[in-house]
């Protein structure tokens, strides 16, 4: 069962959703939808206490993500 939501966002928050949008080929829906699961899965990392970290692709840099 799909259902529908109305969302309002500031004109800078919607001018990045559609420059990701144009950027990743995806429509709104789908970015938001890939958003959430990206988040789902780092929250529930949080929740069991992990650590979450993001590396350079050289591996020179590393910092922890932090969730406010």
């Amino acid at each position: 069962m799909k259902r529908t939501m109305t969302l309002n966002l500031t004109e800078a928050e919607m001018n990045a959703v559609e420059q990701m949008c144009e950027q990743k080929g995806l429509s709104k829906t789908a970015l938001v939808r890939q958003s959430l699961r990206l988040y789902k899965s780092v929250d529930d990392r949080f929740s069991r206490g992990d650590r979450v970290f993001v590396e350079s692709a050289d591996k020179s840099e590393k910092a922890e993500l932090m969730v406010l």
